[in-house]
C-alpha cells in the first residue's frame, strides 16, 4: 500500500484518522499502532510475524540491559540486541548477494555452485532496522530510558508514515512526543498541506518524468547521444529527488496530523555549492543518523586527518551499501565519500574563489555522475552510459517515441521552474510552522490550496497505474 494509491486515499486514510480521533487520547497510540500493522502486512504479511518477533525480543533485552548494573552484563546484552538486529538485515538484504558473488567466483574456478533459495526483501527493512539500532543505541548511552508500555516502542518501530522509506527518525527525537503531544487545528491544517504537497511531487512531477528517465536508461548505452544522455541522467535525478522528497513531505504530513513534529529530510539539495552542503540538505535523517550512530564512535574528526577520511569513506561506503545489494550502490557511496574528502581536503577553499552559480553547477554536474551508477543495473551499464555522456564526438542518436515525446518534453521545464517557485514556498510555510505564526494569510491560504492540490493530484492518482515509491526498494 502506497501513500499514492486510490486504497490507501479512499480507505486506509478515511477510516484510520476518523477511528483515531474519536478514540481518547489515552488509546491513541494503541490505534496508531494498530494501523500501521495493517498498513504494513498489506504489502509484507510474510514478514510480519518475524519483525513482531524481533521487536519483543528487543524490548526484553533493551529492558534488562537497562535496568543491569554491572557493566559486563549490559555489555552483552547491547551486544546481542544489535548483533541480532544486524544480522536481521544483513540476512533478508545481502545473503543473496553474497551467494550470488560467491557462486560467479566458483564457476570461473570450475567448482559447484552453492545452491541457495533466494530470500525476498521484506518492505523497508533498512529503515526499520535503523530505527532499531537506534533505540538501542540510546538506551544504551542513557540518553534516553526505555519505552514502559510495549506499545510505545512497537509504535516507534512500526510507525506507518516512517517504517516503509523513512525519514530515520531518531528514538530521542521522537519519545517525548510518543508520551505526549498536542492536538492543534493548525497541525492538521498543516499536515494536510504537507501532504498533498508531497502527493503532487510524486504523481505530477516524479512518475511523468520517469517515463523519460526509464526510456532512455533502457536504452544500450552505445546507441545514446551526448544530448539524450545527459537528457536520461537529469530526469532521473529530478524523480528520485521528486519522489523521495515527496514521500518525506507525506510521511511528515501524516505525522503532523497525528500530533508528532518530525525532523525535515530534505532542503532544496540540488542548489548546494558543494558535495558536504548536499549531504547536508539531501536525506537529511540518514545523515544524521550515520554521523551519531558511526561517523562519531569510529573517532569522527577527533584523531588525525588521515583517520578522519578514513571514518568518513567508511561512513559513505556503508551509505552505499546500505541503499542496495549491488556494486553500482557501492560505487556510488564510495565517490561520495571520495568527493567529501576532497571537499576537506581542497575544494572548500578553493571553491571560495569560484562564483556561486558556478560552484551549484560543479556541483550538481558530480551529483549527476553519481546518479549514474545509483540508477544504472550494473557497473558495465553505469560505465557505458557515462561514456555516452562525455562523448562529444558521438553521432549515435535515438529518439523517443513521438507520443512520449510531444507530452513528456515541457516536464523539464516544469521541474525548473518549481525548483525556483515552488519549493521556496514551502520554505515560507515551514518558517511560519516553526514561528507559531497565526497570520490569516496562512490560515485562509493553506488549507484551500491544500484541498485544490490534493483533489488534482488524487484524479493523477486514479488515472495513473501503480508507481511505487523509489526508496520502497531498500
Amino acid at each position: 500500500m502506497v501513500f499514492s494509491s486510490p486504497i490507501f486515499l479512499f480507505l486506509f486514510a478515511p477510516i484510520f484518522f476518523i477511528a483515531y480521533f474519536l478514540t481518547v487520547r489515552k488509546y491513541r497510540n494503541l490505534v496508531a499502532l494498530i494501523g500501521s500493522v495493517l498498513f504494513y502486512s498489506w504489502g509484507g504479511p510474510a514478514f510480519l510475524s518475524t519483525l513482531l518477533i524481533s521487536l519483543l525480543i528487543d524490548w526484553h533485552i533493551v529492558n534488562s540491559m537497562n535496568k543491569e548494573k554491572d557493566k559486563s552484563i549490559r555489555m552483552f546484552y547491547f551486544l546481542s540486541a544489535l548483533i541480532m538486529n544486524i544480522g536481521l538485515l544483513l540476512y533478508f538484504k545481502y545473503s543473496n548477494f553474497f551467494v550470488e558473488n560467491i557462486n560467479s567466483i566458483l564457476i570461473d574456478l570450475h567448482i559447484e555452485p552453492i545452491k541457495w533459495a533466494v530470500v525476498l526483501l521484506p518492505i523497508g527493512i533498512s529503515f526499520i532496522v535503523f530505527h532499531k539500532i537506534s533505540y538501542i543505541i540510546e538506551v544504551f548511552r542513557d540518553e534516553k530510558k526505555p519505552t514502559d508500555k510495549m506499545v510505545d516502542y512497537f509504535l516507534y518501530i512500526l510507525f506507518f508514515p516512517m517504517s516503509i522509506a523513512g525519514p530515520i527518525i531518531k528514538y530521542q527525537d521522537i519519545s517525548d512526543q510518543i508520551k505526549y503531544r498536542e492536538y492543534r487545528f493548525e497541525d492538521i491544517m498543516y499536515g494536510s498541506y504537507r501532504f498533498s504537497i508531497g502527493l503532487f511531487k510524486k504523481v505530477w512531477i516524479a512518475d511523468n518524468v520517469a517515463i523519460i528517465a526509464d526510456e532512455l536508461f533502457k536504452v544500450p548505452p552505445d546507441s545514446l547521444s551526448i544530448g539524450y544522455a545527459w537528457i536520461g541522467v537529469i530526469c532521473y535525478a529530478v524523480q528520485i529527488y521528486f519522489d523521495f522528497s515527496g514521500y518525506a513531505d507525506m510521511a511528515i504530513g501524516l505525522s503532523r496530523i497525528m500530533g508528532f513534529k518530525v525532523m525535515e529530510n530534505f532542503n532544496m539539495p540540488y542548489l548546494s555549492q558543494n558535495i558536504s552542503e548536499f549531504w547536508r540538505r539531501w536525506h537529511i535523517s540518514l545523515s544524521s543518523w550515520m554521523r551519531n550512530y558511526i561517523y562519531i564512535p569510529l573517532g569522527g574528526n577527533r584523531r588525525s586527518k588521515i583517520r578522519s577520511f578514513f571514518n568518513l569513506w567508511v561512513v559513505f561506503f556503508i551509505s552505499g551499501i546500505w541503499h542496495g545489494a549491488n556494486w553500482t550502490f557501492v560505487v556510488w557511496g564510495v565517490l561520495h565519500g571520495i568527493l567529501i574528502i576532497s571537499d576537506k581536503l581542497f575544494w572548500l577553499n578553493f571553491s571560495k574563489k569560484i562564483p556561486k552559480l558556478l560552484n551549484i553547477l560543479i556541483t550538481f554536474v558530480f551529483v549527476l555522475i553519481t546518479w549514474v551508477f545509483f540508477r544504472a543495473d550494473s557497473i558495465g551499464h553505469a560505465l557505458g552510459y557515462l561514456k555516452s555522456m562525455f562523448n562529444i564526438f558521438s553521432k549515435q542518436s535515438v529518439f523517443l517515441t513521438p507520443t512520449l515525446y510531444t507530452d513528456r518534453s515541457i516536464v523539464l521545464i516544469i521541474i525548473f521552474s518549481l525548483v525556483i517557485t515552488f519549493l521556496p514556498a514551502l520554505n515560507f510555510y515551514t518558517y511560519l510552522e516553526n514561528k507559531s505564526s497565526r497570520l490569516l494569510f496562512s490560515k485562509y491560504f493553506m488549507m484551500p490550496f491544500s484541498i485544490f492540490i490534493l483533489l488534482i493530484s488524487i484524479i493523477k492518482c486514479v488515472t495513473n497505474s501503480f508507481s511505487p515509491f523509489i526508496y520502497f526498494r531498500f
